[in-house]
């Protein structure tokens, strides 16, 4: 049985037969100084096999608080062998001018306990290329940013569910009440239109919620606190 945490932001850890951890985050106090709030709480006594970054923003790279030793894949791109096998590291932008704004962006894929992920970090393009969507290939399961500013917004986020056809879909990366510099989920869930559960807590199992690629399902956690 695959178990999702959500530490808020794009940080998650997926566990099954071995865990993995992605975009943590750290001292995030610089970010009031500019009128940000960022109020998640710190992740700590956290370990993991393998540890995955898809930028180096700060809310993503802060492989320090992660314990265990992890195997590291770092804003990369290429095919590598991890404890849990084959990761696919996608080259992307985090804007929609070629990462001449905010800079590259890396999108994961890999398999875990049988099922097919991908996690989108701070995927900004205006859309998904074509080469892109082939490295990517058949998933059974997408965390995708949804919140604009930075990253892809509402509508932008469904074009990429619906070229994908993920069963189950996470949305991350959106205002709540924690976070006050991105736009809330609603846009994406009214552009994509799918099946939405709305759960009381920030960790999910997974295979009580997969849908099918006809009829995804849309799983929105609530923020940790």
């Amino acid at each position: 049985m695959m178990h999702i945490r959500w530490f808020g932001q794009s940080t998650f850890l997926i566990s099954g037969e071995r865990t993995v951890f992605i975009d943590p985050f750290g001292d995030m106090d610089g970010l009031a100084e500019r009128g940000l709030r960022f109020d998640y709480p710190p992740i700590e006594g956290v370990e993991a096999d393998l540890l995955l970054v898809t930028h180096e923003h700060v809310d993503h790279n802060a492989v320090e608080v992660i314990g265990g030793s992890p195997v590291i894949l770092r804003s990369t791109a290429g095919t590598f062998e991890s404890p849990v096998g084959e990761v696919i590291a996608v080259a992307s932008e985090h804007d929609e001018v070629a990462g001449t704004e905010r800079g590259p962006n890396t999108i994961f894929r890999f398999t875990l306990d049988g099922l097919r992920l991908s996690h989108f970090g701070d995927f900004g393009q205006v859309e998904l290329r074509a080469e892109q969507r082939q490295a990517i290939g058949e998933l059974d399961m997408l965390l995708l940013p949804v919140g604009g500013g930075p990253t892809v917004g509402g509508e932008s986020a469904a074009a990429i569910v619906r070229a994908l056809r993920p069963r189950l879909v996470i949305p991350m990366h959106y205002r709540t009440e924690a976070v006050n510099f991105l736009d809330p989920p609603g846009e994406f869930l009214a552009a994509l239109g799918a099946r939405v559960e709305r759960l009381d807590e920030s960790e999910l199992e997974v295979e009580q919620l997969l849908g099918t690629a006809e009829d995804p399902t849309v799983a929105l956690l609530a923020p940790p606190s």
